[in-house]
Parts: C-alpha cells; sequence; structure tokens
C-alpha cells in the first residue's frame, strides 16, 4: 500500500525544521544577526582595500598616542633586546670559529646601508617598522672590493609602502608569462620571482600612493636578495597589516573620550558668579536726579576700585543685590575605571600583557604576573621562532656566508656550516632572581638539563661562559683567592699548599681522598652483596620450611 502524500501543513513543519536544524547561532538571520553581514573577501582582497589607510593610522596613532608607542616599543624590547646573535657551532675548529666570529663582528658594524645603524640596531628598527606597518623589506646590496668591507655586502632596510600595491598582467620590463600581485611578481608556478620596488619613498616624493605606478620610478629586484618580514593572518596572504589594526578604533574612541574628558575639567575650572539685583518700581521716571534703572538717588562714581576676593573677605552688597555662583560639572568618577577597562582589550588585541603595555601593576600579586609573563613569553618565543629568525636573522647570515666565500673570507666546504648557525635571542630577565637561578640550579643537578642549555637560555655562549670561568679560576690562584663557583668542600688540586701549614695537621692530599673515597664506595657495595646474600640464604631456609611442611601434611593425608 503506497504512502499517503505529506500535506502543506506537513512540508512547511518540515521546511521549519531544517531551518533550525545543524546551525550555529552567529549563522543565523534572526533579530539579532540581521544587520550583521560581511563580505566573503579572499585573504588579499581584505588587505590589499584599506592597506595604506591602516598603515597611515597606525603610524599616526604611534607618533601622537602613548599606548601606540608602548606597543611597538614593547614588542621590538621583546623580540629583539639586545640582539639576535648567530652561533657557528658547526665549525669544530676552535681557532677557525673565533676567525668567523671575529668576521661576522666586524660585519655587523658596518651592515647598514645606510651607515645608521650596526646589524643589532637594524633587527630592532625591522621588527618596529613590522610591528607599526604591518610588513617590512631589506634589500641585499653587493658591494665592491674596493670599498674596503670585511665582507662585499650590505644590508637596506625598507619600509612597506617602498613596495607598491598593485596587479598587473602585462607591465613594462615583468617577464613573459608572470604577473604581479600586490607589487610582487610571480611566475607560473606560483613562485615569487622579483619585487617591484620606488626608487624613492612615495611619501617623500611628488610620486603619491595607490593606482599603478611608472614603470621608469620602480626598479626590479631579484626575490633572492629582498628580505620580506611579516606575519599571514590567513592562507595565502601576500602583505601584512599593520599590528594595532584590530584595536584603531578602540584607540580613537579612547582618545575622543580623554580629550572630552579634559574639556570638561576646563570648563569645570572657570568659577563664575552672577550678581542680580530686584529692581525696584520707580516713582517718576521722569525725575532727572532719579537713577533711569534703580529708581534711587543718582550717586556719583568717586573712582575708587572694588575691593578683590580675598580669604575671609566681608563683601557687602547694595540694596536688592544677590550673587549666584555656577554650578559647573563635577569631575567624572568613573573616568580611570573606563580608561583602565578600555585599555585592558587594547592590549589584548596588541597581543601584550595589560601591565606591561601601561605600566599599571597595582592589585597584581607576583605570582600572577609570573603566570601572566610566562604565557606572553611563549607568545614572544612564537614569534621569535617563526618570523623574526626564519625570515630575517636567518636570511642575513645566509648572505653573509655567500659574500664571505665570494671575497675569499670562507672556504666553499664551509658554507654549509656557515650557514646553520644557532642563533641565540636576548635571554629573559628573572621574574624572581632567587627562586628561577635555585630551580635551574637543580635541573642541572638532577639531570633534566645541561649547564650549557642554562647559559643558552640567558642569552649567553657557553663556550665563552667556560672560558671567562677558566680565565677567572686562574687569576683567582695566582692571587691566593678562593675559586668560585666551586661546591662546598671541594680540594681544587692545582692550588698551592700553604707552606707555613704542619704536614701533620694538614688534610688528605687530592690523590688522598680519591684513594678513601674508592675504599668507601668498595666497602658499602661489599656489605650490600653480603647483606644480599644473607637475604637470599634465609629466603631459601623459609622456602624449604614450607615444603617440608607440605610433604609431611601430604604424608598424613596418604595414612589417613
Amino acid at each position: 500500500m503506497a504512502a499517503a502524500a505529506p500535506t502543506e501543513q506537513e512540508i512547511a513543519m518540515g521546511r521549519a525544521a531544517l531551518h533550525f536544524l545543524n546551525r550555529y547561532d552567529a549563522a543565523g538571520r534572526g533579530r539579532r544577526m540581521a544587520s550583521w553581514n560581511p563580505p566573503s573577501s579572499g585573504p588579499n582582497v581584505a588587505i590589499d582595500s584599506g592597506m595604506q589607510t591602516l598603515r597611515d593610522r597606525s603610524s599616526d596613532t604611534v607618533r601622537n598616542d602613548w599606548s601606540g608607542t608602548s606597543i611597538v616599543q614593547n614588542w621590538a624590547t621583546t623580540l629583539v633586546g639586545i640582539a639576535i646573535t648567530p652561533r657557528f657551532r658547526r665549525v669544530t675548529n676552535k681557532t677557525r670559529r673565533k676567525e668567523l666570529n671575529d668576521l661576522w663582528v666586524d660585519f655587523v658594524k658596518v651592515a647598514d646601508a645606510d651607515g645608521v645603524l650596526d646589524l643589532y640596531g637594524m633587527q630592532t628598527l625591522a621588527v618596529r617598522s613590522w610591528i607599526e606597518r604591518g610588513e617590512m623589506f631589506a634589500r641585499r646590496r653587493y658591494r665592491r672590493p674596493s670599498d674596503n668591507l670585511p665582507v662585499p655586502l650590505q644590508v637596506q632596510l625598507l619600509e612597506a609602502d617602498m613596495l607598491p600595491n598593485f596587479n598587473s598582467t602585462a607591465f613594462q620590463g615583468m617577464a613573459q608569462g608572470s604577473t604581479i600581485k600586490s607589487g610582487i611578481e610571480i611566475d607560473r608556478r606560483g613562485k615569487k620571482t622579483h619585487y617591484w620596488f620606488y626608487k624613492e619613498h612615495p611619501g617623500d616624493g611628488a610620486l603619491g600612493v595607490g593606482g599603478t605606478p611608472d614603470p621608469t620610478g620602480l626598479v626590479r629586484v631579484p626575490a633572492e636578495d629582498v628580505i620580506h618580514m611579516f606575519e599571514p593572518k590567513r592562507i595565502g596572504a601576500r602583505r601584512g597589516v599593520p599590528e594595532m589594526s584590530p584595536v584603531l578604533p578602540r584607540l580613537r574612541g579612547i582618545n575622543d573620550f580623554e580629550d572630552v574628558t579634559l574639556e570638561r575639567q576646563k570648563i569645570a575650572n572657570l568659577f563664575v558668579a552672577f550678581i542680580s539685583r530686584a529692581l525696584p518700581q520707580i516713582t517718576d521716571p521722569t525725575d532727572p536726579n532719579l537713577a533711569a534703572l534703580t529708581g534711587m538717588a543718582a550717586e556719583l562714581d568717586d573712582g575708587t576700585p572694588l575691593l578683590p576676593m580675598k580669604p575671609g573677605l566681608l563683601q557687602e552688597l547694595e540694596d536688592g543685590q544677590s550673587v549666584t555662583f555656577a554650578n559647573p560639572p563635577e569631575p567624572a568618577t568613573n573616568y580611570s575605571d573606563y580608561m583602565r577597562t578600555s585599555h585592558l582589550g587594547t592590549a589584548a588585541g596588541a597581543g601584550l600583557p595589560y601591565e606591561l603595555m601601561s605600566g599599571d601593576i597595582r592589585g597584581v600579586s607576583d605570582r600572577a604576573l609570573r603566570v601572566v609573563m610566562n604565557e606572553f613569553r611563549r607568545f614572544a618565543q612564537q614569534r621569535q621562532w617563526q618570523i623574526v629568525i626564519p625570515m630575517f636573522c636567518q636570511r642575513v647570515v645566509q648572505w653573509f656566508a655567500e659574500a664571505a666565500v665570494l671575497a675569499g673570507k670562507a672556504q666553499v666546504s664551509e658554507i654549509d656550516s656557515l650557514i646553520r648557525v644557532e642563533h641565540a635571542p636576548h635571554g629573559w630577565e628573572y621574574l624572581h632572581p632567587v627562586q628561577d637561578v635555585q630551580g635551574k640550579k637543580m635541573e642541572v643537578e638532577a639531570g633534566f638539563r645541561s649547564r650549557s642549555s642554562v647559559v643558552s637560555e640567558s642569552g649567553d655562549d657557553p663556550d665563552v661562559v667556560d672560558q671567562e670561568r677558566a680565565d677567572d679560576a686562574t687569576r683567582e690562584r695566582q692571587l691566593g683567592l678562593p675559586v668560585t663557583g666551586t661546591p662546598e668542600g671541594y680540594v681544587d688540586p692545582e692550588a698551592e699548599p700553604d707552606p707555613e701549614e704542619d704536614t701533620e695537621d694538614a688534610g688528605p692530599t687530592p690523590a688522598q681522598q680519591v684513594a678513601d673515597a674508592a675504599r668507601q664506595r668498595a666497602s658499602a657495595v661489599a656489605a650490600q652483596q653480603k647483606a644480599e646474600r644473607a637475604e637470599a640464604a634465609a629466603r631459601e631456609a623459609r622456602e624449604q620450611e614450607i615444603h617440608q611442611t607440605m610433604l609431611e601434611l601430604l604424608g598424613m593425608q596418604v595414612d589417613g
């Protein structure tokens, strides 16, 4: 029997049920969500449509707002600190490693093509530009041997504005089959091959910003000679956006609120008093001896000035006069709470702890601050090892290695060891100096980590630290001082004996100490073995006794 066809009411109920099944509230079109209609923009369209405006507003905030300056400064300090330095650990020969380190140090001093900063200062400026403008570029500049540089290489930093944001399928000077997207030339396989940079900063000249630029004002730079440091927020994004993009509207509103509150307080400081008088009834308006305004006998001004206002002054008023004082607005009682709450969101949007961005640590315990800082440092390390080091630091090291080989300062066989460096970021300061050091000491003593890892974590080179310790120990022995860093009770075998000390009362020599320790260990092992043998004999005796008892029980059962 065929099933009956559904009625119109059942069909409507089924459609209504499907309408509400398996749906997120955020995907609804009800009263709450009806006005929320975001566009389905791709990763690059979302950036391209407002990139320049975001950059300009971000830089204006950094120039004129303390919170913007704090965000950029704190991120630059956290990610770079003093410097992110390379260590050529792959070079096993210490003499050769020192030569390469010296060559690197010489290069660091003259690495800036603009001749302003050294390489480590350029790291800070690069991070500042990335956070403020959303991205930054660096260009490898080859130099002549006559320039007398350690290696024929310098690095030129470029702001994000130096790469025009335009698309083209046919541009003068572009390779056939390639396209330009967001100012980057891409071949048929989707590989970035060239960057099209302005010859001058568009904000400093008459080139202007936006639109398709004039090819004569651009220079085509191979991708292998360009560093492009940015943090992609979506898969496929070709350009970066400023760090403060999500919080720029909030910062603008906070500034407006602060300006309004300041003007309100200025108005409140305008203390004004108004004098009013009651006009009497004029008996004869035509009498020339009566004042037209008061109706009283006219008096001539004798030129005596009014008394100035002074504390405790009793001022007598004329008949019919009264004083009314202005009632200016009171100070905003919720000003500090509003500012603090608003900047909590600002700090969260910028990826910084509020206490670090604002310097306000009231009501925060050291334990709570440690939890906050540890989590923030995890985020900072993520950015160090995923963005700053691979995108900027490692590329500069690779350029340096190639230039050193070209200049004959390094062998071709050494280039792999030069490139595979160990980057060492600046170490974090202790949140609790005593507890932090004790915890690391316990980890080393328990074997959970090495002493070299502790030294490296602080940003120092373990080889340099060990050499410094050895030099200090040698100098302390020469001066007759106790060697620092030795455990309690340790006898330095290289220490010179005291000639005035009685040899009969002197303690055991280092060799005697070793022999005594060996005897003690041997005695302890022998005693342990003797105890184990005694325990085994007792266990065997008990087993034999149990066995004999079982046999006797079995014999009784057989007899019965």
